[in-house]
């Protein structure tokens, strides 16, 4: 497929065998031509463990410090003092049964995230063939299967990101927006890899960050350099 003017633009000012400092990447990124909607800008984290055995997965959730820049809707499965507390939250969609019901007799999926307190997780569970390939699943190691849903909806709504190692090892993450600005970047995708970083399998032997990404939308690929990025220990 033939390359666009702009892609060929912003392909000449990225040296594709280069691994950047995270600003300098970050810069690059924020540097090529523009396009008619706000891109998001995307991290791709190889890390060096072998998703085939349990113990070298790696998967989480961090609140960004800055946010995703993206509105996220919130299904939250409670009743009772629960139920309510959701609402207050900022919860877009509460309920139980009738919210199960239409998503198994409607299709209905117009929700980006799922939180659901332990008591209906009988409810939920029967939802597992729906929820499960679109990654909405909840789970108590990410926080989404919890008591405090007031904080599980703050903690969406303020622009909490999932991690999860793919079976070729990578790690796809948003980390905001182009309009962002590149301090506003740097620090979510600093926080990210020192995220990654602390959840580091024990079995994971060798170079850990073996390569990282940033690209946008629409933009090429930028490399950067595993050592400019300020983490909590060495990787």
């Amino acid at each position: 497929m033939p390359r666009s003017k702009r892609m060929k633009t912003a392909l000449a000012t990225v040296e594709p065998a280069q691994a950047y400092g995270l600003r300098e990447a970050v810069d690059l990124v924020k540097g090529a031509p523009a396009t008619k909607f706000d891109e998001s800008v995307d991290l791709a984290v190889n890390l060096g463990v072998d998703p085939k055995h349990a113990d070298q997965m790696v998967r989480g959730g961090i609140v960004l410090p800055h946010g995703t820049g993206k509105t996220v809707r919130i299904l939250v499965f409670a009743k009772g003092e629960k139920e309510k507390e959701a609402r207050d939250a900022g919860a877009d969609f509460v309920g139980g049964d009738d919210l199960a019901k239409k998503i198994t007799d409607e299709s209905w999926l117009e929700f980006d995230r799922v939180i659901a307190t332990p008591d209906m997780m009988g409810v939920v569970g029967r939802l597992g063939r729906v929820l499960g390939p679109r990654g909405l699943m909840p789970n108590p190691k990410l926080g989404t299967v919890t008591m405090n849903v007031a904080q599980a909806v703050a903690e969406q709504k303020g622009g909490k990101v999932e991690y999860r190692v793919e079976k070729a090892g990578i790690v796809h993450v948003s980390v905001g927006k182009k309009s962002f600005s590149a301090e506003q970047l740097v620090d979510n995708a600093t926080a990210l890899i020192d995220a990654l970083v602390r959840a580091k399998p024990s079995a994971a032997k060798g170079t850990y960050l073996k390569k990282i990404t940033i690209t946008t939308t629409m933009g090429p690929g930028v490399r950067i350099d595993p050592a400019s990025v300020e983490v909590t220990k060495a990787a």
